[in-house]
């Protein structure tokens, strides 16, 4: 039988509210993740002191072209291989948990509740943020997040909205010149993580891109 001093103790750890973290969120298909998405992860992390940056798969990738539409398992297993090793990445899979069509607000509407003691740092390219004012409840969501601006080349660092804009190296890698590469034989070597790359050949993942 547990003594009353045991069961109090149980029950301040059970309530026990969870530390503030400052924690980025960096959302996308990864078809397959590159090192560009870890040098944005990376350079974010270390400009603005965030404790974590949570790599987030969505969980169907927004084009129609079945051959590209990667399963949604696949590409988290190929996130976990890009990100190990690194303490200050993780994996957030409430999107992919969710299935769908996912909505930043409503992602981030949950994950607010859930943690409500983190302040959430949402990093998108450069080139996606001219497209702010068509997002889903996009006045909404700057109440929830601090929106984090990463520079494009050929992409003005302006707009009307909040953003905080961080400077990282200009990679010229995309998931879909990486397909392209793969289903011709040719060497991503450098391009991609080797972790990922062996993932990827084991699986026979992109070859009929």
């Amino acid at each position: 039988m547990q003594s009353r001093t045991q069961l109090h103790v149980q029950a301040q750890v059970a309530t026990e509210p969870e530390s503030a973290q400052r924690i980025g969120i960096l959302g996308g298909t990864f078809n397959p993740p590159h090192y560009g998405h870890l040098v944005i992860g990376e350079q974010v992390a270390d400009k603005l002191n965030l404790d974590k940056v949570m790599f987030m798969p969505n969980a169907i990738p927004p084009h129609v072209d079945e051959k590209e539409a990667i399963d949604a398992t696949d590409r988290v297993n190929m996130v976990r291989a890009a990100i190990h090793g690194n303490s200050r990445f993780d994996i957030e899979l409430s999107e992919v948990m969710r299935g769908g069509k996912s909505y930043s607000f409503d992602t981030m509407e949950a994950l607010t509740q859930q943690h409500p003691n983190n302040e959430y740092y949402f990093i998108i390219g450069g080139d996606e943020v001219a497209y702010l004012p068509t997002w889903h409840r996009i006045s909404e969501l700057m109440q929830l997040v601090h929106f984090v601006g990463v520079n494009r080349q050929g992409t003005p660092l302006e707009t009307d909205y909040p953003v905080e804009w961080v400077q990282i190296p200009n990679l010229e890698l995309s998931s879909t010149n990486i397909r392209e590469r793969i289903a011709n034989h040719q060497s991503v070597r450098y391009m991609i993580p080797d972790l990922v790359a062996a993932y990827i050949f084991e699986k026979g993942l992109y070859l009929n891109v």
